[in-house]
């Protein structure tokens, strides 16, 4: 009975040896074993690998945070200067043009002079306008009804389907065939002289 005591606790230590051999094993090789998966198999066995150093330990560049990829896109995709909204970037030009200058000026920045397609958007183009003239300036945006009386359009090719006119407008006053914005006291769109000189808005998509 004694032998078989002492035969059973041999075979114990035994396995606890190798038990810590194992163990130890896996600690020098920077290894950990798998989880086992979802149905109880194990799984792949995973590397530990160390995170780069950065020259100035900076991540911004290198890294960003869950949840926040979409926000830092869309503030880089705007070139300097530019007031993001939706998909656009505007950009308030005071310098005073004819309408077509100031379209062929926006042309030249990649975009057109500002279509408007909802009361939001004129609000967050007269808030930009605010913001960098510190007044509510009468700035040509990019309607026209030039090609046929009456038959408003967009430069930029989009569909007209939101206007602000102010009361009485648009009315071909002595040929006026394109939108100024910010007119009389409620900041509403009249139609006027393309030859006019204006400071004016343009947008490109971003």
């Amino acid at each position: 009975m004694k032998i078989l005591t002492l035969s059973a606790l041999l075979c114990a230590m035994m396995a606890l040896t190798g038990a810590d051999e194992d163990i130890n094993s896996l600690l020098g090789q920077n290894v950990l074993p798998a989880l086992p998966d979802s149905e109880g198999e194990p799984g792949t066995e995973e590397t530990i690998v160390a995170l780069p150093d950065t020259k100035d330990g900076n991540w911004t560049d290198s890294f960003i945070p869950a949840g926040e990829t979409d926000y830092v896109q869309s503030v880089r995709s705007c070139p300097s200067g530019w007031t993001a909204f939706n998909s656009r970037c505007f950009l308030y030009v005071p310098r005073v043009l004819n309408w077509a200058q100031a379209e062929r000026n926006c042309q030249s920045m990649g975009g057109n002079l500002a279509s408007v397609h909802s009361f939001q958007e004129y609000h967050e183009i007269q808030r930009m306008i605010v913001r960098v003239s510190h007044y509510s300036n009468q700035a040509w945006i990019g309607g026209s009804d030039a090609q046929q009386e009456g038959y408003w359009l967009w430069s930029d090719g989009t569909r007209f389907s939101y206007s602000h006119w102010c009361r009485g407008e648009p009315n071909n006053v002595h040929g006026q065939h394109c939108i100024q914005m910010n007119d009389s006291g409620n900041k509403c769109w009249d139609d006027f002289q393309c030859h006019a000189s204006r400071p004016s808005v343009c947008a490109r998509k971003r």
